[in-house]
């Protein structure tokens, strides 16, 4: 039976959140190491790959005219992302951190109009309102909540993902290639863990590196997956479907950690998704005119 172009790039998003949720289940399982030590061993895996696939296509490692500054802030903001979604996924429920995480597709719609000067809809708007609003259901921003710090460190790796997917697509509308702006945020990203991983090593067990060596696997696997699946298909038509990365993580949250998401996270999570399903609607319907 062949299988569509469409359905085929859900299939794929699919899997790259399963491999998503794989690797933050890896780095959990890693246990009582730094954040930035475990994000450290994510990006050296992802760096490699990059350079493999510059490699096979003799990609030269030379940045297009006027994407430098552009390269250089994805990086920054790449890094900001991937250490704070790190520390969040430490220290608070799976799913939690998953959809603070997930905030990103609404900070690109703010860093769109800021960087992109793109035009946006009333509909994405209030979009955007809605998911800040959601957040603050999973952040719950009182002085009594032992959580808080987590949930604004993850909160803040979401606005750094969006940022960066910002940039990335910056990029590209200027030819850069996708590899090469994988390979310069993960040498960035090693490069600036480094320090800190050297300063406040903990000495690992063959285990616990096996698990982080997982942890970069399955990153390399969801990155692999997500890039497939937008080479399908328009990002607006599928990109609803990586929220399902939110409940696997609850799922095995519930599973392996004996997490269960307290109800005003849960109502969190259904603004979030909500938000993000009429996006979705609205921007077929948009499509749908045209």
């Amino acid at each position: 039976m062949k299988i569509s172009k469409k359905n085929m790039a859900v299939l794929l998003i699919i899997l790259s959140a399963l491999c998503f949720t794989g690797m933050n289940t890896c780095v959990r399982l890693a246990g009582d190491l730094p954040s930035v030590q475990k994000s450290f061993f994510r990006n050296f895996a992802a760096a490699i790959f990059a350079a493999v696939m510059l490699f096979k296509s003799r990609t030269p490692l030379k940045i297009q005219k006027g994407c430098g500054v552009a390269m250089l802030m994805r990086a920054v903001c790449g890094t900001i992302g991937v250490f704070c979604n790190f520390y969040a996924v430490d220290h608070l429920a799976l799913a939690d951190a998953s959809m603070l995480n997930k905030l990103s597709p609404f900070f690109a719609v703010v860093f769109s109009i800021i960087i992109l000067k793109e035009k946006t809809s009333p509909a994405q708007v209030a979009a955007v309102i809605l998911a800040f609003a959601g957040s603050l259901f999973i952040i719950r921003p009182t002085f009594s909540n032992m959580e808080l710090i987590p949930s604004l460190v993850g909160f803040t790796g979401g606005m750094g993902a969006g940022a960066a997917y910002t940039l990335v697509r910056y990029m590209k509308q200027r030819g850069e290639k996708s590899a090469l702006i994988v390979f310069c945020f993960s040498v960035f990203s090693c490069a600036a863990a480094l320090p800190i991983v050297l300063a406040d090593f903990a000495p690992m067990s063959a285990k616990q590196i096996g698990i982080l060596i997982l942890t970069g696997l399955f990153a390399a696997g969801g990155q692999f997956a997500i890039t497939g699946a937008y080479s399908y298909a328009p990002a607006k038509e599928v990109s609803v479907f990586d929220y399902s990365q939110v409940i696997f993580s609850a799922v095995v949250g519930f599973i392996v950690f004996d997490q269960t998401p307290v109800p005003l996270s849960v109502i969190g999570y259904v603004i979030i998704i909500g938000s993000a399903i009429w996006t979705f609607i609205q921007n077929n319907k948009m499509e749908a005119k045209t």
